[in-house]
């Protein structure tokens, strides 16, 4: 990772957006509808220390003596700085942006290739459904009932994900917040533990031969328990902060006691399972999935 994404909150924030033509415009559109305010500074204003004030971001356009200076009173105020069309200069990048509201999606080169970036972007946009946001904003407003209510991180995020495929994000979703947010009340009230699963993903790569369930259990799992020649491109999909396990970690007896705790476990493998560990976990009374490459690979 070349560089570490982060989301900065605008709620109250100021952004400094210094110079003038189409580059300046383009920063100043990336938040229309926020709520942060925007400063547009041009001239001699834009080098004065205290006309970035406060502020956190600052976006700069114009040529070398005006960047120079103007990039250096930004600093001098304690801004982040982003010279347009100057990766060498930037303190951060802009990524491309999918803008759903509370949900933001960002597709980011380190400023190596821009429009590389925003092609990105178009393939995700249509993944991301318009209604995502009011989502979001659901399970914000509901956070401290979740957290009450689950206060375990596993269970809560267990929780979480039956919400999320549940009747309250579909209510979100059409826009009807009153019955979302009675639907998920009720979901908190109904006081559902959290179910466990195994599943067992092809490791043996390349990662964009698995399917779409078998990467979505992936990025879903709470443990992973990989062999030890499993590829890379595989093991990239998994959630960052997943449990890891080694294979002498995960014998049946200890797979079953994590999926009765409610974990979402995935077991990563490069040779089919034994049956002598499918009978043991059947046993167990742990039902397993096993999910291979995509078909016809």
């Amino acid at each position: 990772m070349d560089a570490f994404p982060a989301f900065f909150p605008l709620e109250g924030r100021r952004i400094v957006i210094a110079g003038t033509g189409e580059a300046a415009e383009a920063k100043a559109r990336l938040f229309e509808g926020s709520p942060a305010q925007i400063v547009r500074l041009d001239g001699s204003q834009a080098f004065l220390v205290g006309a970035y004030g406060g502020a956190l971001l600052a976006f700069i356009t114009g040529d070398d003596l005006f960047i120079q200076a103007a990039a250096g009173a930004a600093r001098a105020a304690g801004c982040l700085v982003n010279v347009v069309d100057r990766p060498e200069l930037c303190d951060f990048n802009t990524p491309a942006v999918i803008d759903r509201g509370a949900v933001v999606a960002a597709v980011g080169t380190t400023g190596a290739a821009p429009m590389l970036a925003s092609l990105l972007r178009n393939d995700l946009e249509a993944r991301v459904p318009p209604g995502a946001g009011r989502v979001a904003v659901l399970l914000r407003k509901m956070q401290s009932e979740v957290r009450a209510a689950y206060p375990d991180l596993v269970a809560r995020r267990a929780f979480l994900r039956s919400v999320l495929s549940g009747e309250a994000a579909n209510a979100a979703m059409a826009g009807d917040m009153p019955r979302a947010e009675a639907l998920l009340r009720a979901h908190i009230g109904r006081g559902d533990g959290p179910i466990g699963r195994l599943t067992f993903v092809a490791g043996r790569g390349p990662g964009d031969l698995l399917t779409l369930r078998a990467s979505r259990a992936l990025a879903e799992a709470d443990v992973i328990c990989a062999d030890e020649d499993a590829d890379p491109s595989v093991l990239a999909l998994a959630r960052r902060d997943a449990g890891r396990l080694t294979p002498d970690q995960c014998d049946p007896k200890s797979l079953a006691a994590l999926v009765r705790a409610g974990r979402q476990v995935v077991r990563i493998i490069t040779r089919a399972p034994e049956v002598s560990t499918l009978r043991a976990l059947a046993a167990e009374d742990v039902i397993v999935e096993v999910m291979l490459a995509a078909p016809g690979t």
